[in-house]
């Protein structure tokens, strides 16, 4: 049986329009490419995302797609997609994976794996 694989790729940058200090909330935009290395065609089906903060404080999301989206990609082929997440600090991380399908109806999961999220302004 041939292997399925996708592998993921995230660019994090501030979202100022969406950040308030005064209410504790740091947003960031993320844009993740998510590529089938894999041998056979396999779909996306849904996401598991862990999210923390400075202080500990972890948000967990879980959902079916993406931005609506459970793309199937042939070997080769890649989707992209942006989105959003908040957090109570100016600095956390972000984590997650995906649970895919192959072809041949082999589950298997595309790890995220951790990336920072950080306001540079905040730095001192």
């Amino acid at each position: 049986m041939s292997k399925p694989q996708f592998h993921c790729k995230v660019e994090v940058k501030p979202l100022a329009e969406q950040t308030d200090p005064s209410q504790s909330r740091w947003a960031f935009s993320y844009k993740v490419t998510i590529e089938n290395v894999g041998e056979v065609p396999a779909q996306l089906v849904a996401r598991h995302w862990h999210i923390t903060d400075s202080k500990g404080g972890v948000q967990e999301v879980r959902g079916l797609a993406v931005v609506g989206h459970q793309p199937y990609l042939q070997p080769g082929q890649s989707f992209q997609y942006s989105s959003w997440a908040s957090i109570a600090t100016p600095q956390g991380s972000m984590r997650g994976r995906y649970l895919c399908v192959s072809e041949e109806a082999e589950v298997f999961y595309a790890e995220v794996e951790e990336f920072g999220l950080t306001d540079a302004s905040q730095l001192h």
